[in-house]
């Protein structure tokens, strides 16, 4: 079987930076082995290249950076086209931005065109996994699982559970749209890299009953995922306890429905107290930070230190379109800027390391991605730090590997990924026969939609819990 190597500088991350000294694995002049999508073995290139059969691939990539692909903790396909709208904060742009163009998403082609376009533009970042929020319609997750496992790429992601404060092209009935959720678990979580999140989009949307359903398909469904958003704006705070007079926090929403769990990804969590993080941190809940979305809609400022202390489990988000880019590297500039005007200075490693492996921790993902090391699924990013004429000058004075991280998080975009590699195949330009293959799987996911469409009846109360 013909094997792939890719030589250049590899970086990655044994442990937590913030936990351990020792944590960043650097080897200048490396090697990557890669053997039917996974790493094989890893390396000093000299010893590694001896060993190389004839039949072998080797990608010379020296002068760049061979790291862990990025994983996007938060975002959602189908807000592309909002990003870059102003508005005066989150729930003004919701309502004036946000869901006139969801409620498109009702066309089956809108779904499929904005999911492939997605996917090529998390892949030009060098992001190869994410939880992704759908809309309301099952066949925005239909059509973007179908162009995922085209692709091979490890996605979480959901249809959103929204029953009342939302328009009416976007409202679903409480129990049908648990149910609908339960349909696409059956059909897509578990194929290939796919899974599937039960997704209340956030606690105003959904009636308590709705959420109560919601937390009875999880708890039925442990293997699934949950995500939804948490304490985003003081606003929003202080509309779910009007809504939720007996709940003690916004947190206490979840938790009391059984939402709040190893395996539930919340964004933002930036208005939370002690108990909460406490909470989060005991459940081994993620807290999915998304920085330059937060900067955009002046939400706050998340406390990285309160969340250190805390010991909760932390990822980053890109959170389009409130957020202003798909790069991880953007995202993780803003996480520092936040944080340094917090009194926090956080070293490119962390972010790095929430970025990468912690993330793959954060999402039970060790073992298959996140790190460098053999039986790993080559999931994988170049960065090239002579990729604009700045970085370069910057980067040729690094004295290191903390120091290029960090002029590569501070001057870095899409330039800057030389290439994205999904299972050990190069991803970033989408290829004639791949487009091909999209297509007939789009294909695939409108009939798989609308043979299950007619089947969508209410729910009665309890059923959702029945397998």
């Amino acid at each position: 079987m013909a094997r792939t190597a890719i030589r250049a500088r590899l970086l990655d991350f044994a442990a937590d930076p913030t936990h351990a000294a020792s944590a960043v694995r650097d080897v200048e002049d490396g090697l990557l082995l890669i053997e039917n999508g996974r790493i094989l073995a890893r390396g000093d290139y000299g010893p590694l290249a001896g060993a190389l059969n004839e039949t072998d691939t080797v990608m010379d990539y020296t002068g760049c950076m061979l790291m862990p692909g990025f994983i996007d903790a938060h975002t959602h396909f189908a807000q592309l086209d909002v990003i870059a709208s102003a508005a005066g904060g989150l729930l003004d742009w919701l309502a004036r931005c946000t869901y006139p163009v969801e409620a498109r998403f009702a066309d089956f082609d809108v779904c499929r065109d904005a999911a492939g376009f997605f996917l090529d533009e998390l892949a030009a970042n060098g992001t190869t996994s994410a939880c992704v929020l759908g809309t309301v319609h099952a066949q925005s997750v239909d059509a973007l699982f179908a162009e995922a496992q085209a692709r091979g790429v490890r996605l979480v992601a959901g249809k959103c559970l929204m029953d009342r404060n939302c328009p009416e092209p976007l409202r679903d009935e409480a129990a049908a749209g648990v149910r609908e959720s339960w349909e696409l678990a059956r059909r897509w979580h578990g194929k290939g890299r796919l899974s599937y999140a039960v997704t209340p989009r956030f606690a105003a949307s959904s009636s308590e009953r709705q959420l109560r359903l919601a937390g009875e398909l999880a708890a039925a469904r442990p293997d699934l995922y949950v995500l939804s958003h948490l304490a985003e704006t003081e606003e929003e705070v202080a509309w779910v306890r009007e809504l939720f007079p007996r709940a003690r926090s916004y947190l206490d929403v979840y938790d009391t429905v059984g939402l709040v769990r190893e395996g539930s990804v919340f964004a933002h969590c930036i208005w939370l107290d002690a108990t909460d993080r406490l909470r989060l941190a005991q459940t081994r809940a993620t807290a999915a930070v998304c920085p330059s979305a937060n900067l955009f809609l002046g939400s706050g400022a998340f406390d990285f230190r309160a969340a250190i202390d805390a010991g909760m489990a932390l990822a980053l988000g890109t959170d389009i379109g409130a957020g202003q880019s798909l790069s991880m590297l953007a995202t993780m500039r803003a996480a520092h800027d936040v944080a340094r005007s917090r009194g926090v200075p956080l070293r490119a490693a962390q972010l790095f390391y929430w970025a990468t492996r912690g993330a793959a921790e954060a999402l039970g993902w060790h073992g298959r991605v996140g790190a460098l090391e053999s039986g790993y699924e080559a999931d994988l990013v170049v960065l090239d730090p002579a990729a604009t004429p700045l970085l370069a000058r910057r980067a040729a004075a690094a004295r290191s590997a903390e120091e290029l991280l960090f002029a590569l998080m501070i001057l870095g975009d899409d330039r800057a990924v030389r290439e994205t590699f999904i299972a050990g195949l190069p991803s970033k330009k989408r290829r004639s026969a791949a487009a091909s293959k999209l297509s007939d799987s789009a294909l695939r996911a409108r009939e798989i939609a609308q043979r299950f469409k007619g089947r969508m009846q209410p729910t009665p109360k309890g059923e959702a819990t029945k397998r």
